[in-house]
């Protein structure tokens, strides 16, 4: 198995093409039952920006906590949240598109070329860009954002946790866990459920019927 591992081979290359400001893009949140979709976009400064950038998944929370202060003190960088009522308005993928390109344009200085993690070009970006399969184990930027947002996300839903105890998103961060979908039996739905999510509806069309 091939072990990847991120560089700034993708911001030097598009720098080599004439592009000043390269913002890599991630998203995080597309799964849970729970919370906003969150994207972030992040500019490095090329001579300045922490070591020990890889993808979110691969890092401890206390790394990520770590590198998440690092990143925002050095790095022009944009964290965007799309609301459970948006989710639910479009769908999962539409508002993850939605969310990266608001980062990308809450960036401080706009960007001119964008690396977004994936293989899908998110609908309405007007920059010029490429996908990067993998993309948060192979570019810093990448890495950076997925840091970023998974940072961000994780601790606004333990702030949420904090108000709906029972679902133990302080834990699984909304994501379908058994804990999570006990809590739905247990204690219904809240307002900062995805309605449109199959685990979600089903409780809802139950206390609508029941009898069922």
């Amino acid at each position: 198995m091939i072990t990847l591992t991120p560089s700034y081979d993708f911001e030097t290359a598009a720098h080599l093409r004439g592009f000043s400001r390269v913002a890599g893009v991630d998203e995080v949140g597309r799964g849970p039952l729970a919370g906003p979709v969150t994207a972030a976009a992040v500019v490095l400064d090329p001579d300045n920006f922490p070591d020990g950038l890889n993808d979110s998944k691969k890092l401890s929370a206390k790394k990520r906590d770590a590198l998440y202060d690092q990143i925002l003190a050095c790095a022009d960088v944009c964290i965007i949240d799309v609301t459970v009522a948006e989710i639910d308005q479009h769908n999962i993928l539409r508002a993850s598109h939605l969310a990266m390109v608001r980062a990308l344009g809450g960036l401080r200085d706009p960007a001119d070329y964008a690396l977004i993690d994936g293989n899908m070009v998110p609908r309405g970006l007007n920059i010029p860009h490429e996908t990067i399969i993998k993309g948060d184990a192979r570019s810093f930027s990448i890495a950076a954002a997925s840091i970023v947002a998974k940072v961000w996300r994780d601790r606004l839903m333990v702030d949420l946790a904090q108000q709906h105890p029972g679902y133990g998103w302080d834990k699984n961060a909304g994501y379908p866990t058994p804990e999570h979908k006990a809590g739905l039996k247990r204690h219904g739905v809240t307002p900062h459920h995805r309605r449109s999510f199959k685990p979600v509806h089903n409780i809802l069309c139950q206390a609508k019927n029941p009898s069922d």
